[in-house]
């Protein structure tokens, strides 16, 4: 969950807790696609084209979510499934909406997708001075796990590769010797 800067009655800046908010996750349709990049282009500098949601979701891998509040369209998520893992292609969560967990409503949809004998893993980029989104799936449990230099040509920007494992399926942890008997 993401959380907010609010300040102390000692004048000091405190973090407050978010609001939550329960959103109506489900398939993202094409009557959709208006208000998801409505979305897309609040949230990112270089975004995604109408061309580039449509091609995507063509593919029989990828899978576009919208989250819903009140009948309104408030984040959305593109992901694309492969053998042994989930890319996270896309997420954006409309300006108004943010701090009421719609974007981890979503995410945690993600992490449940994930399984022992499947995939095991959820990975994405993430722009070197995007800090909010590396704060904010931290607080999800991914780490930071390579950084890959000069990524985003159009910026000459790195990227950080992002990754949550499910917390069992770590080789050399004690649960994960449990679970193979040793």
């Amino acid at each position: 969950m993401q959380e907010t800067l609010g300040i102390s009655k000692k004048g000091r800046e405190v973090l407050s807790p978010p609001v939550i908010e329960k959103a109506h996750i489900r398939w993202m349709v094409q009557p959709d696609l208006g208000q998801v990049r409505r979305i897309e282009k609040e949230c990112f500098e270089y975004q995604w084209t109408e061309e580039d949601f449509s091609n995507c979701l063509r593919r029989r891998n990828c899978i576009g979510l919208v989250a819903e509040a009140e009948g309104e369209v408030v984040g959305f998520m593109i992901y694309e499934f492969t053998k042994r893992r989930i890319n996270l292609l896309n997420l954006g969560v409309k300006r108004d909406a943010r701090n009421r967990c719609f974007g981890s409503q979503l995410v945690r949809k993600l992490i449940r997708k994930l399984s022992r004998n499947g995939r095991t893993r959820i990975s994405f980029t993430v722009r070197e001075r995007n800090l909010p989104a590396q704060l904010f799936f931290k607080s999800l449990g991914f780490k930071a796990v390579e950084i890959l230099h000069q990524f985003y040509e159009e910026a000459q920007e790195d990227a950080y590769i992002m990754e949550y494992h499910i917390p069992w399926y770590k080789s050399g942890t004690s649960r994960a010797r449990q679970l193979i008997g040793k």
